[in-house]
């Protein structure tokens, strides 16, 4: 089979596409012949030997890659023969999902839902699941002006689009007048490009008062979102500028604004993300939320990095074998 390998810490072009030995399932394991695999930024992280938080940089060499989609080709001992040929997705690869093949736990897999595309099913396995979860956070009603940072990006597209399902006035800013584009095209009531003056002013003057910022990019434009509240609710979920924004209480006290930490809430969730998974995937399934997907093939991994490094994407990124 074929795999991206990473023998040493440094730039997108240290992952190398080479043909390597077939892993093989063991005792509860299946064996999936891949068809989409997620990446993360939290990857082109690793990928340069940088920690995050309690997750140390992979020991080397390494196959990133642990949410697939695909079908079952063998089964390890104990599995029953029943699960072969099953459209499936996990997000439980042991062996590293940046491969034409890879081993994961029988015991992890959700079988995919009739019509659901594979590249949509890595889709929503992760980031449709965040995005419930966010929701769950920060309920939105049809009184609500919402407005989404990264927009443009896999969380962000479905927070748009589910806004707009409800009834909230929704403001989506992306980087870029493509992305802006994109964003209106989803639905938002405005679209506003982050990278220009002024933007802000935009949109005091096109909606008035925001009630609900969905903060996934943090940093200076992060503290720029959140200067939009006077009042209302914070959820912070990303750092896509490289830097976290969190307010410190006297300015949440003086804006009369509540702050949620959505990673924190997600972690210590009770039950865990499994019925979020499951959600998200019947969500798209009956067309209630479409996944943004941006698709590489698995031997430009090196690219799909590059560009999300780059802030060059649009929707979940995947790599396709």
């Amino acid at each position: 089979m074929h795999a991206i390998k990473l023998y040493s810490y440094g730039p997108a072009e240290n992952l190398r596409y080479e043909s390597v030995p077939d892993p093989l399932p063991g005792p509860g394991e299946i064996r999936i012949a891949v068809h989409a695999v997620g990446v993360h930024f939290i990857e082109t992280l690793f990928r340069r030997g940088i920690p995050i938080g309690p997750h140390p940089a992979p020991d080397l060499p390494t196959t990133f890659g642990h949410e697939v989609a695909g079908v079952v080709e063998s089964v390890g001992a104990g599995v029953g023969p029943g699960l072969l040929g099953s459209r499936v997705v996990t997000s439980e690869v042991t062996s590293g999902g940046y491969a034409s093949l890879a081993v994961a736990p029988a015991a992890g897999l959700t079988v995919l839902p009739d019509g659901l595309e594979y590249g949509a099913a890595v889709a929503m396995l992760s980031t449709g699941a965040t995005t419930l979860g966010l929701l769950e956070v920060a309920p939105v009603t049809a009184s609500d002006v919402v407005l989404v940072m990264a927009a443009a990006g896999g969380i962000g597209t479905l927070l748009v689009q589910h806004a707009h399902r409800v009834g909230a006035t929704v403001v989506g800013a992306a980087g870029g007048p493509a992305k802006a584009a994109r964003v209106r095209s989803l639905g938002a009531d405005l679209a506003v490009d982050y990278s220009t003056p002024g933007w802000t002013d935009v949109v005091r003057e096109s909606v008035g008062d925001v009630t609900i910022v969905f903060d996934g990019v943090g940093g200076a434009l992060g503290r720029t979102a959140f200067e939009l509240l006077e009042g209302g609710r914070q959820v912070v979920f990303g750092q896509a500028s490289g830097e976290w924004f969190h307010p410190e209480k006297d300015e949440l006290t003086a804006r009369g604004v509540t702050s949620y930490d959505a990673l924190a809430y997600l972690l210590g969730r009770q039950g865990g993300m499994d019925d979020l998974q499951e959600r998200a995937l019947e969500a798209a399934a009956n067309g209630e939320l479409t996944p943004a997907v941006q698709s590489f093939p698995l031997e430009q991994a090196a690219a799909a990095h590059a560009a999300l490094e780059s802030r060059n994407t649009m929707g979940k990124v995947i790599l396709t074998p």
